[in-house]
């Protein structure tokens, strides 16, 4: 998995997640936010965590699944089995 730690897009998603999760924190700890303002953070994050799915579905995929198929991969084939995928999530 180390590609995944030199992937600045993924490290980027996971720090946003980070973000997102204490601010619901700080919300909580706050007498004055409301419940609307909460469950729209959680959407917010839920949007994040599939995005980050997303991503690391199709770093696996070119990664591990297809590394040595590089002359054989089919770019539009993948490419809509990525969108089939994220419509899914």
């Amino acid at each position: 998995m180390s590609h995944l730690t030199e992937n600045k897009k993924v490290l980027n998603r996971v720090r946003r997640i980070q973000g997102q999760t204490q601010a619901i924190e700080q919300k909580l700890l706050n007498p004055e936010s409301s419940c609307i303002e909460v469950l729209q953070q959680v959407a917010a994050i839920k949007g994040a965590i599939n995005g980050l799915m997303n991503e690391l579905i199709e770093q696996h995929l070119r990664e591990h699944v297809l590394a040595n198929q590089h002359e054989h991969v089919n770019e539009d084939e993948l490419q809509e089995f990525l969108k089939l995928i994220k419509r899914y999530l």
